[in-house]
């Protein structure tokens, strides 16, 4: 996927910084939602799990036992 958007940091990064394809993957996203999504509030892992906590949506087992070295 490639994309003409740009991105600006308006805010000081929180946590480790998301790549737009760690994003989707870890979240199961469709590409274009995690696009949206990265574009609208960064690439902030922390910033991103709290929007996706909200919206009832869970990293995928996967990509949490990687995390955790299973």
């Amino acid at each position: 996927m490639h994309s003409d958007r740009h991105f600006e940091r308006r805010r000081v990064l929180r946590g480790n910084a998301y790549t737009l394809e760690e994003f989707r993957s870890r979240y199961g996203l469709h590409p274009d939602v995690a696009e949206d999504l990265f574009y609208r509030f960064g690439p902030s892992s922390i910033e991103l799990d709290i929007l996706m906590a909200a919206k009832t949506r869970v990293a995928s087992i996967h990509a949490i036992t990687q995390e955790i070295g299973l």
